[in-house]
């Protein structure tokens, strides 16, 4: 296998994209795609036909728990980094949204708008990560959080390595140059795959870096190393073991059900650990709850005032 080709890859896993590329070696019977050893069943249901209904079913699951967590987050005003928190979020929903479309048949391989959602699927990931990344360098305090140069320097980076990954991709499916074709994939596969597996490391060490050396517990660092266990533990299913695991479940589910599986542990666990380092932001807003500081609080202490004054 030569460095950037898919073959391997899609033999062994039933990736989106690998639908809209071609075998370097030209001993497949289709121009374009690659078939993989064994792949999850389809199922029919009011004449549609449904892929990956195991993953669709993580995947709306997925949806689910990111709403929660949106709501978890928006609920914590006062927390550092929270606006940006809810950026990443929103950009993990569409994320999801698009893994949905392409892995459950809503725009079939076959149709000529497949390319473009897989490729939407792939910037969308990769602006998971850049926001990732940037949240974990915001714990810092190196600037302001949650200002209108903090939100819109996030959402600039986001969007120029989401087009970055998009154009790279969408070129590579569609065959618009001599470097950036279906049979050439070493850009898209060093974009897509190194950098952002370089990115998502720098992200993982800089949390370490400030668990350690910036914060008085160690309790976060659970939540690092689980989160990095589930995602680890999901690229194996997903690359490694798909193939077994597609044959030992008699082709119902493959390695992509417990990839996603995976994924969304380790979104959960991004939430915890950055829910356990902000716990003593609410401090201030308890105590004014505490105190009874609300929209009728100043009518309730001046009669209780004029209740102590009779008293004496």
């Amino acid at each position: 296998m030569t460095f950037g080709s898919f073959d391997a890859i899609c033999n062994n896993t039933a990736l989106p994209l690998c639908s809209v590329l071609a075998a370097v070696d030209d001993s497949s019977y289709f121009a374009t795609g690659i078939l993989p050893i064994c792949y999850a069943r389809s199922v029919e249901l009011a004449n549609t036909m449904i892929f990956q209904i195991g993953n669709a079913f993580v995947h709306i699951g997925s949806l689910i728990v990111i709403l929660i967590i949106i709501f978890n987050v928006r609920a914590k005003y006062t927390a550092i980094g929270r606006s940006e928190m809810l950026y990443l979020f929103y950009v993990l929903l569409c994320l999801i949204v698009s893994t949905l479309i392409v892995d459950c048949g809503v725009s079939p391989p076959s149709s000529t708008s497949f390319a473009y959602f897989v490729s939407l699927q792939l910037g969308f990931s990769s602006a998971v990560c850049i926001c990732l990344l940037y949240n974990g360098f915001l714990c810092f305090q190196y600037w302001e959080d949650g200002t209108r140069r903090s939100i819109w320097s996030l959402r600039i980076m986001s969007f120029i390595w989401f087009v970055v990954n998009f154009i790279i991709s969408i070129a590579t499916f569609k065959n618009w140059g001599s470097i950036l074709n279906n049979k050439n994939t070493e850009v898209l596969f060093i974009v897509t795959y190194i950098i952002n597996a370089v990115i998502l490391f720098f992200y993982v060490v800089s949390q370490i870096i400030l668990v350690i050396f910036a914060l008085d517990t160690y309790w976060p660092l659970g939540s690092i190393f689980l989160g990095v266990f589930f995602f680890v533990a999901g690229q194996l299913l997903t690359y490694l073991f798909s193939d077994q695991v597609c044959k030992g479940a008699s082709h119902y589910i493959d390695g992509l059900f417990f990839g996603s599986l995976c994924n969304i542990f380790s979104v959960m666990m991004i939430y915890k650990f950055w829910d356990s380092i902000t716990n003593d932001d609410l401090e201030f807003s308890v105590a004014n709850v505490e105190h009874g500081i609300n929209s009728f609080g100043a009518n309730i202490n001046a009669e209780d005032e004029k209740r102590m004054s009779g008293f004496f």
